[in-house]
């Protein structure tokens, strides 16, 4: 059964930066594409951002395009999300998933229990 373990989240200020961090085991990670969502308090889940199998496509909400940045290492089961000037509208729970899917939208198979992420204004 696939596991996946977020960490990384927390209290920052507007502007700073943070970096989450996503294991994964029970399968091949190479064989899956990943995501990053983001659900705050009376809101949808919405995905944030998405990396394929191989690192080769990525895609950002336009909220989040040029502030964060997603990467995967497949030699260490990982997949990480890469947050700069942060905003208080940030202010969620993030969640990773893995899916089969080659592209957005991503259909998680397996989801992470979320780590919230909170920014002061």
């Amino acid at each position: 059964q696939v596991q996946l373990v977020e960490s990384g989240g927390g209290l920052v200020q507007a502007g700073g930066s943070l970096r989450l961090s996503c294991a994964f085991s029970g399968r091949t990670f190479s064989s899956y594409s990943m995501g990053w969502f983001r659900q705050a308090p009376g809101k949808e889940r919405d995905n944030v951002a998405f990396i394929s199998w191989s690192g080769g496509r990525t895609y950002y909400a336009n909220s989040v395009k040029g502030r964060f940045t997603i990467s995967r290492d497949n030699a260490k089961n990982t997949v990480y999300l890469q947050m700069s000037s942060l905003k208080p509208e940030d202010t969620a729970v993030y969640y990773c998933a893995a899916g089969r899917d080659v592209s957005v939208p991503l259909h998680g198979d397996y989801w992470g229990q979320g780590t919230q992420v909170t920014v002061s204004s």
